[in-house]
């Protein structure tokens, strides 16, 4: 069973790294372009910064338990 969850651990690793050296890519496509490059946007969270620190946070925008209960995850990115 050890061996059978390795695969798979090394399998969605790899997938996620292929994920991230495609938006690198964009992201420097982007940039030779002069265009805008958003990036990875978070589906349960944005990005704020703290009007006390200025740092940059992410906040809780909602969803994910509701999403939970209706057991509907259309709207999230595949991971698997």
């Amino acid at each position: 069973r050890w061996d059978e969850a390795n695969v798979e651990k090394q399998r969605l690793e790899e997938k996620q790294r292929a994920v991230r050296r495609r938006r690198e890519a964009e992201a420097v496509e982007a940039l030779e372009e002069g265009k805008d490059y958003e990036g990875y946007i978070p589906l349960w969270f944005e990005r704020k910064v703290d009007t006390v620190t200025g740092e940059l946070i992410c906040v809780y925008k909602g969803g994910y338990w509701e999403a939970k209960d209706k057991q509907d995850w259309s709207t999230c990115p595949d991971i698997f």
